[in-house]
């Protein structure tokens, strides 16, 4: 025999059976995959377009790192900012206690005013050189009004006796030479005076005088200048990663953050300088700003006009900084709300029922067991004649 003649029912009953198992692998591999779409030949605009969408969410993650990044080198550069302040505002109050520490030179000669021993007087008032044209018969009277008139009224006065010079000046003062101190009367000084920033050859000041508030003004100087210090190192420190926004101005220091994998939706963050010399914060030395370490309230005045400048120049940073902040945290929000759309879309498209395949396979199941029965009624005729056969 060349072949089996099945009957049509038959027939048509084992097409049901494998139309019935070919379903059944295709639920069963969408259970086991979760996917209704695999690959290009289950639906290749599906499978395409769900590519394209996987690929541009898998762009935006990876820039989200980066994004990520910036947002904390932006706090970074904030919260060096907010520190650098504190100093500066502290800087500002050693500035104002020199300025409210007074300085005096104060004392009563030893020795009486002599008219015919006296000449020009050579003396420094606070580091300012001032020459007093005493004239060898000038009185004790005339002599201190000419004083005065170089230090200030009512620097110098005299005894009760009245022939003693008293010294009682709200400034420190020191004498060029020996010499200059015993023609007023005063003891003679011994090796060399303080310098404050004038270049001044001083003599020792004299055992007769004593000077207050120099050396308190000199050791806020000290202060001061540590604070710049640790604000050089406090900016210095401000950085993240590798990147620091307040410790130097320029396109190599800024910041440049991208949005999306073309490059043309990005944000430069500019970098600035808030180091001591970036706030033009300047260290007080002799023969600098703030003369003999600040000694002169003129000077102490200017190196308060830098700090109030310096204060607003953080502020100004500050707020620049923070909108910046603003903005890429709002990308950043964007960007994880674009993925997880891209990624809810790309699986809308791709991914199976569930749900649904199960019921299918349950159905199936049925199916499957409905066809082999109906399979077992179709052959009962021939199974007849079999038995008459027998």
């Amino acid at each position: 025999m060349s072949g089996v003649n099945l009957t049509a029912a038959t027939r048509q009953n084992l097409l049901s059976l494998q139309d019935t198992a070919s379903l059944t692998a295709t639920t069963q591999n969408r259970l086991s995959t979760g996917l209704k779409v695999s690959s290009a030949l289950d639906n290749p605009i599906n499978f395409f377009t769900s590519q394209s969408l996987n690929q541009r969410s898998g762009d935006l993650s990876s820039l989200l790192d980066g994004i990520s990044n910036g947002v904390q080198a932006i706090q970074a550069a904030n919260q060096g900012i907010t520190s650098i302040q504190k100093l500066v505002d502290s800087a500002k109050s050693v500035a104002n206690q020199a300025l409210s520490t007074q300085i005096t030179t104060t004392g009563t000669a030893t020795n009486e005013y002599v008219p015919a021993s006296a000449g020009a007087v050579d003396l420094y008032v606070n580091g300012t050189a001032k020459n007093v044209p005493i004239a060898a018969n000038d009185t004790i009277d005339v002599a201190i009004g000419k004083l005065n008139t170089a230090v200030g009224a009512g620097s110098f006065s005299k005894s009760t006796d009245g022939k003693k010079i008293v010294m009682n000046a709200a400034a420190d003062i020191e004498f060029k030479t020996a010499g200059d101190q015993t023609k007023l009367g005063f003891a003679a000084g011994t090796g060399t005076g303080p310098d404050y920033g004038t270049a001044n050859t001083t003599v020792g000041q004299s055992g007769d005088l004593a000077v207050n508030g120099v050396s308190a003004r000199k050791s806020l100087a000290d202060q001061y200048n540590s604070l710049l210090t640790q604000i050089d190192q406090l900016a210095q420190d401000a950085s993240f990663n590798g990147t620091n926004l307040i410790a130097g101005a320029g396109d190599n220091n800024n910041l440049k953050i991208n949005f999306n994998p073309n490059g043309n939706s990005n944000l430069t963050v500019t970098a600035t300088d808030t180091t001591s010399s970036g706030l033009k914060l300047n260290a007080i030395t002799a023969g600098t700003t703030g003369t003999g370490n600040f000694l002169l309230n003129a000077d102490i005045n200017t190196t308060l006009n830098s700090i109030s400048k310096a204060s607003s120049t953080l502020r100004s940073a500050a707020s620049t900084f923070g909108s910046n902040l603003s903005v890429v945290q709002n990308r950043q929000d964007f960007s994880k709300n674009l993925i997880n759309i891209l990624d809810t879309g790309s699986s809308n498209l791709t991914s199976a029922d569930l749900n649904a395949e199960a019921a299918n396979s349950q159905a199936l199941s049925t199916r499957q067991s409905l066809g082999i029965s109906a399979l077992s009624l179709a052959n009962q005729a021939q199974q007849g004649i079999l038995q008459l056969l027998r």
